[in-house]
């Protein structure tokens, strides 16, 4: 397991580095933000399982000729007391670094999810004391708020969407219509559960500028998505014009605030888990015009299947590597 070691790490510094890097920059995933998203995801779960898979296989090396034998043989030597002599300090080391990565990756996760719950409780409280239904849905309800606010609030069966009262007047009825497409596509497509994965790769490993652009470009891509699901059934013309009310909002009013949660969470602002959609980044409502005002052909069929095939040659790749024996020596 000697090679399979330093090619996991090989790969683990690639995908946490420059291929995030690259792919931050390029312009095609503009063209084709679903197959972008699944790029982005296999790449953050190939990192994460290179990245442990790595220590572990190093780690285990004197005593096993992959994962399974040896997390086997470590399990004789810590249930049955037996002799741990062919471990060195390095492997210990190695083996000690993979849990407290591990148990601090899931960890976060979870610690993340239920600070994004605790935001979402707290503002459905503030909801239903602000709040009025609309006429437009029984998922919907209306802040009596002067900006224009929109966005989703996730929740199962209680997901509600959230305009505001200054949106619904600056909005002719085909802009609206688009605004709700948009935000309920947030809901049906489960983004918030994407936001939630992402910030937790974030917080867990804030040092890593990789982290940070993978969210950045997960938070664009949805809204593309979103925009993609509206634009079936209203034109360009009438999309760019309420993204470019929502985003005509104050991200300093009280009510954005109210809409976004709290300072000092790791979701407390447009684009981030807690309230999905909203008016985003500067930068991701500059992307979204932009693509709409110069649309690009999607991506020939050839290179969708060329990326749909790097997925999953990243996932199955570390994989094989840490439990097919001897793959490479």
């Amino acid at each position: 397991m000697f090679w399979t070691s330093y090619f996991l790490a090989v790969l683990a510094i690639a995908l946490a580095w420059p291929v995030p890097i690259l792919l931050s920059r390029a312009q095609w995933p503009a063209r084709s933000p679903f197959t972008a998203m699944l790029l982005w995801q296999a790449i953050a779960l190939a990192g994460g399982l290179s990245m442990i898979g790595a220590m572990l296989v190093y780690g285990l090396e004197p005593v096993g000729d992959n994962l399974l034998s040896g997390l086997r043989a470590l399990a004789g030597m810590v249930f049955n007391n037996a002799p741990t002599t062919d471990l060195g300090f390095w492997h210990i080391f190695a083996l000690s670094a993979a849990a407290l990565l591990t148990a601090h990756l899931v960890f976060t996760l979870l610690l993340t999810y239920y600070k994004i719950q605790r935001q979402r409780r707290r503002h459905r409280e503030l909801l239903d004391l602000l709040a009025s239904p609309s006429a437009d849905g029984p998922g919907t309800v209306v802040l009596n708020v002067d900006s224009p606010v929109a966005y989703c609030l996730p929740g199962g069966a209680r997901s509600v969407t959230v305009l505001s009262d200054g949106l619904m007047a600056a909005l002719e009825p085909a802009e609206l219509r688009a605004v709700l497409i948009h935000e309920n596509a947030h809901l049906s497509q489960r983004h918030h559960l994407l936001l939630w994965a992402f910030a937790a790769w974030r917080q867990a490993l804030p040092w890593l500028p990789t982290t940070r652009l993978a969210q950045e470009s997960v938070n664009s891509l949805i809204e593309m998505l979103a925009d993609d699901v509206a634009l079936k059934t209203e034109s360009k013309a009438t999309l760019i014009k309420a993204i470019a009310i929502v985003a005509s909002g104050s991200p300093t009013a009280p009510a954005t605030r109210l809409a976004f949660g709290e300072p000092g969470l790791p979701d407390a602002d447009p684009s981030q888990p807690g309230a999905t959609g909203g008016t985003g980044s500067a930068g991701t409502t500059a992307s979204r015009v932009s693509r709409l005002l110069s649309p690009q052909p999607p991506l020939p069929d050839a290179l969708r299947a060329a990326v749909l095939a790097a997925c999953v040659l990243l996932l199955a790749l570390p994989t094989a590597l840490l439990l097919v024996p001897g793959l490479l020596g």
